[in-house]
């Protein structure tokens, strides 16, 4: 009888320990259907057995990756990710992700890499990269009719960044000293999950300027018909790429050798310029 009730003892506990486990995972979506059930990342084994591709992105952040007006997640990064996916024979998955928590999502396992507008530049070693595809430059936005129109001209002034941007990491680099003498000037530095927040808070006039990479401020400019304006003065330059857990090359390898035939064909150029990317865009030339 001892021995019965130890055996099921140790099965409850085990039942028990499981089930604490388990972890609610964030909704991912096929080809931009919000409806679709979850999935996570690809089965294991090797790219030549793989049927889904998994990429994280800000779901916040366009032109590279958002949720248009009809509720699907499109953007310029989706579309090449999908082109890719066509190639090669895969479904597409596209999973939106925090992205304070894009490493513990890519470490996981619950996507396969991290492809929205994602700066290499300080993360060299972090990842494992495609070759550059955008070349981007951080930027301020602000107002037509604020009077700031030189880095000088934000001092005493309040201004948004994005958590865990390249424009925040610019504003804090201790390497540049005088973006650090920039960022001492302000009056405020607020920092927002998502842009569009921030330039919520700049046309209500909560915010003086807010510092975003420039492909991001051109769409937010163009979707408001204007009203304001990019200071000509580049906080920081940088270059975009596809991010892959560190040592996944074989995957790595087989996403940017498509990405190089759709240069070569000429969809890459395609894609880009129906994102009005296409000045931005530097694939083959590195």
């Amino acid at each position: 009888m001892k021995k019965w009730s130890l055996i099921l003892a140790v099965c409850l506990g085990v039942s028990l320990f499981a089930g604490c486990g388990q972890q609610k995972d964030t909704p991912a979506v096929n080809e931009g259907n919000a409806d679709n059930e979850t999935q996570l990342g690809d089965e294991a084994g090797t790219v030549g057995e793989r049927t889904t591709f998994t990429v994280g992105f800000d779901a916040e952040f366009p032109p590279y990756g958002y949720m248009d007006d009809n509720g699907e997640y499109v953007g310029f990064d989706l579309s090449l990710a999908e082109e890719v996916c066509k190639r090669n024979g895969w479904e597409l998955v596209k999973r939106p992700i925090d992205w304070d928590g894009k490493d513990m999502e890519l470490s996981g396992g619950s996507i396969d890499c991290i492809w929205n507008g994602f700066t290499m530049n300080g993360r060299e070693d972090a990842y494992t990269w495609t070759v550059p595809y955008v070349d981007n430059s951080q930027v301020f936005v602000v107002a037509e009719e604020s009077g700031i129109a030189v880095f000088e001209d934000m001092a005493g002034k309040a201004v948004g960044v994005q958590r865990d941007s390249s424009a925040l990491s610019a504003l804090n680099d201790e390497e540049s000293p005088e973006n650090i003498r920039l960022r001492d000037s302000f009056g405020s530095l607020t920092e927002y999950a998502d842009y569009n927040t921030a330039f919520m808070d700049l046309e209500a006039g909560a915010l003086d300027a807010v510092a975003m990479d420039i492909g991001v401020a051109q769409y937010q400019i163009d979707s408001r018909n204007g009203g304001y304006v990019i200071l000509q003065d580049y906080l920081a330059s940088e270059e975009y790429g596809v991010g892959f857990l560190l040592g996944n090359t074989e995957l790595r390898d087989t996403v940017e050798a498509s990405l190089k035939e759709m240069l070569a064909d000429g969809t890459f150029a395609a894609i880009a310029e129906e994102w009005g990317l296409s000045e931005a865009v530097c694939l083959g030339e590195k």
